[in-house]
């Protein structure tokens, strides 16, 4: 029986700390190449192996009732890494896509790709807005981060901004602009690989998100240890900068 299962069968007995799934859970997919280069593999290995975690944990996300999924899949910074490792990493975009093409009745999610399109194959990004337009009849969201960038992102949303002639901006306003306008902000957000840092990720969307990290490799992630960092999250208590009705103390 998965720990969830357990909080599930626990829950009328513990009322301290009951079991809260997120609506939106984040996750940065940390840690491919490490776990590839620990088996004396290419990186390309590891990011082979960690597309099949991502879609095991995204169904299982699905399964117990997670209505938004974002994952980080491919940064504004990556370009940087050895073409034979981006072209691989393009190799498992396009291959995704297929499959989601073949699932979109099955599953029933709808993708969004965050981040600008302009610098991928005509293939690639003809392919992106199909899937897009597609899938755009389901509720659930499933959004892709691939030439992503946080900073980015809010600079494009001011830009559309000023292109609409708006003068005074509020915070309403460039939410509407991001390109997660479709989900609420992230609850929680989940960082693999022993990393402790928000790496240009939702930047806008996370300032009152509940972190969860762990030390394991994003390969070897399974639905345990999303088990384990929705238990986390459901133990704590979100304030949002007010102060708790148990205590008198400002945060």
């Amino acid at each position: 029986m998965s720990l969830l299962k357990t909080i599930f069968k626990n829950k009328k007995s513990n009322q301290n700390t009951p079991l809260c799934i997120p609506k939106h859970i984040a996750f940065i997919m940390d840690g491919n190449g490490r776990w590839a280069k620990r088996r004396s593999m290419p990186r390309e290995y590891g990011h082979s192996k960690g597309a099949e975690v991502f879609r095991r944990v995204i169904r299982y996300c699905g399964d117990i009732g997670v209505e938004h999924i974002t994952v980080y899949a491919f940064s504004t910074e990556n370009w940087k890494r050895p073409e034979s490792e981006v072209n691989a990493i393009m190799k498992l975009l396009s291959n995704f896509m297929d499959e989601a093409f073949a699932d979109l009745e099955k599953e029933k999610v709808r993708v969004v790709f965050l981040g600008s399109k302009a610098p991928f194959s005509d293939e690639l990004r003809e392919k992106m807005e199909k899937l897009e337009k597609d899938s755009s009849i389901y509720k659930r969201i499933l959004n892709v981060a691939f030439n992503y960038g946080g900073r980015d992102e809010i600079v494009n949303a001011c830009n559309e901004l000023i292109a609409d002639g708006v003068t005074n901006v509020t915070s309403e306003l460039i939410d509407s602009k991001l390109y997660t306008c479709l989900s609420p902000d992230p609850d929680l957000i989940v960082r693999t690989a022993g990393e402790y840092r928000i790496s240009n990720f939702l930047l806008w969307q996370s300032a009152y998100s509940e972190f969860y990290f762990t030390d394991k490799l994003w390969p070897d992630i399974t639905s345990e240890d999303v088990d384990k960092a929705i238990a986390s999250y459901s133990r704590r208590e979100r304030r949002f900068g007010a102060v708790s009705p148990s205590t008198e103390t400002v945060k």
